[in-house]
């Protein structure tokens, strides 16, 4: 069994601005990103979602039969990422879910997560990857992307020699800036 250090900060909603905005496209654009791993017609999961930076373009990506289920834990992110869904006219392909800190509170299968920058955060980590885990699909992926300044390369392998344990199978690390990534196969 892999031990992880149990984190218990996560990003106050006030704080997201500050690095979620137009300009972040330029290091990180979600199409950019994300369409490798998600198609038209996909049920996928952002979870962490914030106020949507990720959520806009997985609804771009899974097209009008697709559905984003966006969960967070803070009710202000949940109420700017719908803002931002309305202004974009993707309303209708995301579902806002409000998640409490020991569950993701989720119930329906889905073909893609993805944890941008959040796992970090996550206290109970086993027990969130475990979640995740019964959510993806047969088959399905899971994206875990995390920032180089707060995570370390240590504690990144941590985090893949758990999913492992849990039952993923890591295929790639895709280059993402800023950042340590993996994608996981169910």
């Amino acid at each position: 069994m892999t031990k992880q250090p149990e984190r218990t900060f996560t990003c106050p909603w006030w704080l997201l601005f500050t690095f979620d905005n137009p300009l972040r496209r330029l290091v990180h654009d979600p199409l950019k990103i994300l369409s490798p791993f998600v198609k038209p017609g996909d049920t996928v999961l952002d979870v962490g979602c914030g106020m949507g930076y990720f959520s806009l373009g997985l609804a771009k990506l899974v097209g009008e039969k697709g559905k984003v289920i966006a969960a967070d834990l803070q009710p202000q992110m949940l109420a700017g990422l719908l803002k931002r869904a309305k202004t974009a006219g993707l309303e209708s392909r995301i579902q806002p879910q409000l998640s409490q800190p020991d569950r993701i509170g989720v119930n329906e299968p889905v073909d893609f997560a993805l944890a941008f920058w959040m796992v970090h955060e996550v206290r109970g980590r086993r027990e969130f990857l475990k979640e995740v885990h019964g959510l993806v699909k047969p088959g399905g992926k899971f994206l875990i992307v995390e920032p180089v300044i707060h995570v370390s390369g240590a504690d990144f392998e941590q985090t893949i020699a758990l999913s492992r344990e849990i039952g993923f199978k890591a295929t790639v690390k895709p280059r993402v800036a800023a950042s340590r990534s993996i994608l996981f196969e169910k």
